[in-house]
């Protein structure tokens, strides 16, 4: 490896001045204060995870003879819930049925009319708060409403800490993969419902994200809800990163620890997620003051700005499109998997497409490999019989036996449409480019260990037999799916290649290596792309529609579909050097 390290753990989108932003809850009190008295009363509702009573008890604290009620004293009984949502979720400790329940459905309709006229009463004569998730649903519409705003993330780092569960179950002990596994099914969709409706209308936004970011205070940030909507609005017309994130894994290594300049304060760290917005955050720059919102805000509020009309016409508010790293360096091979074919995934899980991917490999030890299809001639009921075999414990799955294994070099692609038997080999450092509903992986095989819990991690043979496509063996998978490249163009200073994905998937990507200004256009649709080689390099518009934004090696970052014409070209210390990107896309359907 031997860099050292530019890499931007904590991109800043600038937005707005310092004095635009409140931090720490006296001042966060005082600012609500004066809209109290104009108009008597205040739902903070909160995403599920904010710490809604303590929340309360500083506002109480700061805003001395205003009337508080908790929308949480509403809820049905722990017990209550989990007769609801329990059926919902089944037996299996990772996968269930995407939920369309909304939140309302968590309360008991006689509590909610009952806290609804309590509130009402109380501010014909007294100032009133109303705070936790559920807020809204009992304050009178003439209400401020102050959004009390949580990246999943977070959310997540509290579960594993044991500091709370799912909302309103009282499972604060239950084990880490229940709860996500509740989140990601039926809370998230519930609260995500609720949240869409009042984005465009919220008169504050309230950050309690347990800031990491170096000289940033651990204190709460508020800002204008016109303020919050600006920066949302912005960050749909120019290019901008997410906040990544890292974690370690069974079969983790430490090549990023290195590139990404992480603390030695794990095991290893095995995934990066740098594109998901579903899961990652933004932070808005408002002088020195930070603010972390979940990205998932920006495509539930410009969903055309961002997406394209086409994308969001195909796929609604939800960003199809998704990169990650798999850090196998001095680590492991990953889990032998396969992903579910559409029609599967639709009719089991209810999600409208699944995860086609790819390996992009960023770097490769000498002895690097991955794992893609299936051998000529084999048995299949000898396979899925080996498989259960291994699942017992009663001897070890022969994977080189069935599954092709393949050198694997710096720069080179691997494309894995659903259905393909795959995975990484150690000592590879993998830039995974997918559709995004990356939970649906159905596990074959996991070499015989234990998860960093010390428990067998899930294994899926039944999904996973239903989904192997077992056609798909050496000679088709090393004409079809390995180092598919075909130059495309050329310019001055600049060379482009088509990389796939391959046609049975929705995303292309191409390869641009350049010394030069390379000339790009999202046509329509959102762009993500990676610097896979060099430095630094510069994105700016041609007509001066955004400032210039610097990338640095192995960052990803997204062009907005509104964003239309761009370019690329080396900057810094990759100046007169060749840099390289690869860029992914959603095809046209035509």
């Amino acid at each position: 490896m031997g860099r050292v390290s530019n890499y931007d753990k904590f991109p800043v989108i600038p937005t707005g001045a310092a004095q635009e932003c409140s931090v720490g809850w006296a001042a966060i009190g005082d600012r609500l204060r004066s809209h109290l008295t104009e108009h008597g009363a205040i739902a903070l509702e909160c995403y599920p995870g904010v710490h809604s009573r303590c929340v309360l008890s500083e506002l109480r604290d700061h805003l001395p003879g205003v009337i508080f009620f908790s929308a949480e004293d509403c809820l049905k009984t722990p017990e209550e819930l989990r007769a609801l949502l329990d059926p919902l979720l089944g037996s299996d400790r990772v996968f269930a049925r995407m939920s369309d329940l909304g939140l309302e459905t968590y309360f008991d309709a006689a509590k909610l009319r009952q806290m609804c006229c309590a509130v009402e009463q109380t501010a014909r004569h007294s100032p009133v708060v109303v705070v936790g998730t559920g807020a809204t649903l009992v304050s009178p519409s003439s209400a401020v409403v102050v959004y009390a705003d949580l990246a999943r993330w977070e959310i997540q780092l509290r579960w594993r800490r044991g500091e709370m569960g799912n909302f309103g179950l009282n499972n604060t002990g239950a084990e880490f993969a229940a709860k996500y596994k509740c989140g990601f099914f039926i809370e998230w969709r519930a609260a995500d419902r609720l949240k869409q409706q009042l984005l465009p209308r919220i008169d504050f936004l309230l950050d309690t994200n347990a800031s990491s970011i170096p000289g940033q205070t651990q204190a709460p940030k508020m800002i204008a809800g016109d303020a919050f909507r600006h920066a949302l609005a912005n960050a749909a017309q120019r290019p901008f990163r997410v906040v990544p994130y890292f974690d370690p894994g069974p079969w983790g290594g430490h090549w990023m620890e290195e590139v990404c300049d992480l603390p030695h304060d794990a095991p290893n760290h095995a995934w990066c997620f740098d594109c998901v917005p579903e899961e990652n955050s933004l932070l808005f720059g408002f002088g020195d003051h930070r603010v972390e919102v979940p990205a998932i805000d920006l495509v539930f509020s410009h969903p055309r700005e961002l997406l394209g009309e086409a994308v969001y016409a195909r796929f609604g508010a939800e960003f199809p499109i998704r990169f990650d790293f798999l850090d196998t360096m001095g680590g492991g091979n990953l889990s032998l998997q396969v992903h579910p074919l559409t029609e599967y995934i639709r009719k089991t899980f209810g999600m409208a497409y699944t995860q086609d991917e790819s390996y992009y490999l960023l770097d490769a030890g000498p002895d690097a490999t991955v794992y893609l299809g299936l051998k000529d001639n084999i048995s299949r009921e000898e396979m899925i019989a080996g498989l259960y075999r291994a699942q017992e414990g009663e001897e070890n799955f022969p994977a080189e036996k069935y599954v092709n294994r393949w050198p694997a070099r710096r720069h080179d692609h691997f494309l894995i449409p659903a259905g393909t038997i795959h995975c990484s080999g150690a000592n590879s450092m993998v830039l995974e480019i997918s559709a995004t509903p990356y939970i649906f992986t159905f596990k074959l095989w996991d070499w015989g260990r234990l998860g960093l819990d010390g428990r067998p991690r899930p294994i899926h043979i039944e999904h996973g037999a239903a989904n192997i496509q077992w056609d798909r063996t050496t000679d088709w998978v090393g004409r079809q799916l390995i180092n598919r490249f075909e130059p495309v163009a050329t310019g001055d200073g600049w060379r482009e290649e088509r990389t796939g994905l391959h046609e049975f998937e929705f995303i292309e990507t191409r390869r641009h290596w350049f010394t030069g200004t390379v000339p790009h256009d999202t046509a329509g649709g959102v762009n993500v792309l990676n610097l896979v080689e060099g430095e630094e390099a510069v994105v700016e518009s041609p007509t001066s529609a955004f400032e210039p934004f610097v990338v640095h090696y192995a960052e990803t970052f997204i062009v907005p579909a509104a964003v239309g014409p761009y370019t690329i070209r080396p900057f810094g210390k990759s100046a007169g050097k060749e840099c390289g990107t690869v860029k992914a896309y959603v095809r046209s359907e035509s």
